[in-house]
């Protein structure tokens, strides 16, 4: 079997993980990487800053028209602004998906050696060498499209896709050999397999970082990182960091 066709194996044959586990794994872990996901979160922003800035300038974010407030909610004209934005923002939110899944993956790259205790270089840029930027910049382009046909669908789609996208960096980041369609099915596999524990735990995170609020509102900041955990931790409870070793396990296994 090839990489693919094992890694969905493994996903398909994933053990039962505990929701508190999770949890309490996320925390445990956030402890120790909140200052580099601070980093992580401090150049995501930085970049959904410039780019929507550039946008803007160049004439390019759309306006919402405020005749739709005159006489209360004009809700056809707030849905037409809401498919307009959609497609008007697709430059844009190709280029910020982009930026985002190279910033994560590096992030989940950093998480990992801190869970196996290696001491590599934390290369925040890891996934801008141009042997993984092309792949990243499709991955961007592919994230944009269903997440576009996902709003325009209403919001119900986009809340069952967010899932398995959310596991496009993570899967990136453990698996960069894999080509960008086989991380876009490994990704969906493993969401779809895992869609519900990694909703309930991704909501209870949300709720964790927003306590950040109370630091002066900019705390926030420092704890909006721990959403990024539960599928990273998801992917290493289901799957396992050392998959060369499980491949060849699972390879043996089919031999006989």
């Amino acid at each position: 079997m090839n990489h693919l066709d094992n890694l969905l194996y493994r996903i398909n044959n994933a053990k039962e993980l505990d929701f508190g586990d999770i949890i309490s794994n996320s925390i445990e872990l956030f402890k120790k990487v909140w200052l580099k996901g601070l980093v992580v979160v401090l150049f995501v922003l930085i970049s959904v800053i410039c780019i929507s800035f550039l946008f803007s300038l160049i004439g390019l974010a759309p306006a919402l028209d405020q005749s739709v407030f005159s006489n209360g909610f004009d809700f056809k004209g707030i849905a037409s602004f809401y498919s307009s934005n959609a497609l008007y923002g697709i430059p844009q939110n190709m280029l910020v998906s982009t930026l985002n899944l190279a910033f994560v993956a590096a992030f989940y790259r950093i998480c990992k050696q801190t869970m196996l205790d290696e001491n590599g270089h934390e290369d925040y840029f890891y996934f801008f060498k141009k042997e993984y930027f092309t792949k990243v910049f499709m991955l961007g382009i592919i994230y944009t499209a269903i997440t576009t046909v996902a709003q325009l669908l209403c919001f119900i789609p986009y809340i069952y896709v967010f899932v398995p996208l959310s596991y496009f960096a993570v899967i990136l980041a453990n698996n960069p050999d894999l080509s960008e369609m086989d991380i876009v099915k490994a990704s969906f596999a493993l969401g779809n397999k895992k869609w519900l524990i990694t909703f309930g735990t991704m909501f209870v995170a949300g709720i964790i970082a927003m306590l950040g609020i109370f630091g002066c509102v900019i705390g926030i900041v420092f704890t909006m990182s721990i959403i990024y955990l539960p599928s990273f931790l998801i992917y290493k409870d289901a799957i396992g960091f050392d998959e060369t070793n499980a491949i060849d396990e699972i390879g043996m296994n089919d031999e006989f």
